[in-house]
């Protein structure tokens, strides 16, 4: 166990173990009112890069300032293992917070699924594929756990694999960007042209799976992004809107920034045009490189989809 500036974190727990990727490191609010909600962080690289210190370049203590629990997990790469053993991983997580929640002080009635790019895309399949029985793998212990979340937040997610290169030539995007090809994240997660394999990317689709009992969802993209369509958050949001209701959706588009944290803060943050793996975080304990991702809006909407009320010394 370690203790800096008030947070009391407990680094590279085994969630699982099929792959050294398993692992998850637990952060809690030094003080505030037990049991804490918890954010599952789940770190963005276009499955092929990224790693769970990237809690760095958040506002991680702002969350635990509200007296969130923050669990950042790793996952197998697209390099190790092709989907869906991204989404086991994950939901092995959700089952690893749940089996541990009196020894953490978690509250497993509410635990929200957060991601960038990447990791956006696992936290609405998450949302979505709470009882997807082909979407998870019990053998990666805890399996009497429930893997549903209770709300997803999808920051600048890949949704519908087979979408996004019309999208981006509608939105004029340069050929960089483009999605189908041999080398392209999504091919490479799926094991081969995304165009080769229509039905794994239905599968892979979180939207495949959308209900009326999915949890609320907060959605955010800019409109400047060349590696992310933004319409991918627009077909989302409007489909999660028709099934679950306009209340328990939040689609927040950006009109500024790009890929990475420029439309939710300051530029320079995050990766150039068209990127989409983000520079390694530095090891645990030192200073992030800038102010990264604020969560002020994201948590306003966790407050009052999840009731809390937990600010340090109330």
């Amino acid at each position: 166990m370690n203790m800096e500036s008030n947070i009391v974190s407990f680094l590279d727990i085994p969630y699982a173990g099929q792959s050294e990727a398993q692992k998850l490191d637990i952060l809690l609010p030094d003080g505030g009112k037990k049991p804490y909600p918890v954010i599952l962080l789940i770190h963005g690289g276009g499955f092929e890069g990224g790693d769970k210190n990237e809690y760095l370049y958040n506002d991680v203590p702002q969350a635990l300032a509200k007296g969130y629990a923050v669990v950042s997990i790793n996952y197998r790469l697209s390099s190790e293992a092709k989907f869906p053993a991204q989404i086991f991983d994950a939901k092995a997580a959700v089952r690893y917070i749940r089996a541990n929640a009196t020894k953490y002080d978690f509250d497993p009635a509410r635990i929200v699924a957060l991601g960038f790019s990447a990791g956006g895309y696992l936290a609405a399949l998450l949302g979505t594929s709470g009882d997807v029985p082909e979407l998870e793998d019990l053998s990666m212990e805890n399996a009497g756990q429930s893997s549903r979340i209770n709300a997803a937040v999808v920051q600048a997610a890949p949704i519908d694999f087979l979408e996004m290169d019309r999208q981006h030539r509608l939105l004029k995007h340069n050929l960089l960007s483009f999605n189908d090809v041999e080398d392209g994240p999504e091919s490479k997660l799926i094991g081969g042209l995304i165009s080769k394999f229509p039905e794994k990317c239905r599968a892979a689709n979180p939207m495949t799976y959308i209900k009326d009992d999915n949890p609320p969802f907060y959605i955010q993209y800019s409109k400047n992004d060349a590696a992310i369509p933004y319409l991918q958050g627009i077909m989302l949001g409007e489909y999660l809107k028709a099934v679950i209701g306009e209340s328990k959706v939040v689609l927040d588009i950006s009109e500024t920034g790009g890929h990475g944290p420029e439309p939710f803060g300051p530029p320079g943050t995050g990766p150039g045009p068209g990127q989409r793996v983000r520079p390694m975080a530095p090891p645990p304990g030192s200073p992030p490189p800038g102010p990264g991702l604020p969560l002020d809006k994201v948590l306003v909407f966790l407050d009052k989809v999840l009731k809390v009320n937990n600010l340090l010394g109330c």
